[in-house]
């Protein structure tokens, strides 16, 4: 019996490139070789294609391989635009399909789509580029919630990414400006309380899907949230189970799955919450999470007692012959 060829794409044009080598390799290294064919495939951040070290395009890497797993994070690689790509190739791939990868990546969209699900959100404002800081300043001020402290992040991304908290106003204009960089920005109100992290993994079954344990965040006070350097320098706490009441457990699983089906989300995605005294709010849902030594998603698989082999091979699963 022929290996089934698994097409590993990795890299991107995304601020979170070296993430993405790194959730490639981690893929690549534990696929099972008594059963798949690793192909290592490259997307350069010029848009480049190499398969194997050697130059391609995606018509050529389509008739090499059976199924793609899409390694990329943030911009072209988890907005839909590469999802759209691979199906116009007719390629299986891994993670949510075109509309639900553009959802979950602008996260204005998906507060939208978390409303009409009855899950509670911060409040927020978009700053879209060109827009005068007075005339976001205004906006700002006729809501009580959005007087600083505020969050501010890029719209659509990931890995915590240019996002700030802004303690004063002197600071707004140019945490604004760090965060237009990668478009259009989300200001929103800042929730005290315990950062919190869902993962979901849909079932063989139609509608059946694995909500694993919330995972507990704990930054250091030094940076105050989960932010960039929080995530990857190893400095945080994450506690799986995390230190939840059982009603708070049983509540952030109940959310994360719901998040999932409120998007349309695919094979795999993790929530991020804050336990706050106002309730738990949902602040983001990724469609595509790393899968690195130091990411959030292979600690919920190991507390809930599945091997990162196992994950991919059931995901590979769904993405072959649950279309």
């Amino acid at each position: 019996m022929s290996k089934i060829r698994v097409g590993v794409v990795r890299g991107g044009p995304s601020a979170e490139y070296p993430v993405s080598l790194k959730t490639g390799e981690s893929v690549l290294r534990n696929l099972d070789a008594g059963k798949y064919a690793p192909v290592d495939i490259l997307l350069t951040k010029r848009g480049e294609w190499y398969m194997k070290g050697l130059r391609t395009d995606l018509g050529s890497i389509a008739e090499r391989v059976d199924v793609i797993w899409n390694a990329l994070h943030g911009t072209f690689g988890e907005d839909g635009k590469a999802q759209r790509l691979f199906e116009s190739f007719g390629i299986p791939y891994t993670g949510s399909d075109t509309l639900a990868s553009a959802l979950g990546m602008h996260k204005g969209l998906a507060k939208e789509r978390f409303k009409e699900a009855g899950l509670f959100t911060s409040d927020g404002v978009v700053a879209a580029s060109g827009d005068r800081f007075d005339d976001i300043m205004d906006e700002l001020t006729r809501n009580p919630n959005l007087r600083p402290p505020v969050i501010v992040k890029p719209i659509a991304g990931g890995s915590s990414v240019a996002t700030k908290i802004v303690w004063d106003v002197s600071e707004l204009q140019e945490a604004i400006n760090e965060a237009s960089r990668y478009g259009d920005v989300l200001i929103e109100e800042y929730l005290p309380g315990k950062e919190a992290t869902v993962c979901v993994v849909d079932g063989s079954e139609e509608g059946a899907s694995l909500v694993f344990h919330p995972i507990e965040i704990v930054p250091p006070e030094s940076n105050g949230f989960f932010d960039y350097e929080a995530k990857y320098s190893g400095i945080s706490k994450e506690i799986c189970p995390g230190r939840f009441t059982p009603d708070e457990h049983d509540q952030l699983r109940d959310l994360a799955l719901r998040a999932h089906r409120a998007i349309g989300a695919r094979h795999y995605s993790r929530s991020d919450f804050i336990v706050s005294p106002r309730g738990i709010a949902i602040l983001e849902i990724n469609t595509l999470p790393g899968l690195t030594e130091e990411s959030l998603f292979p600690k919920a698989l190991h507390a809930g007692g599945v091997t990162l082999p196992e994950f991919i091979d059931h995901v590979i699963a769904l993405a072959l012959y649950k279309k």
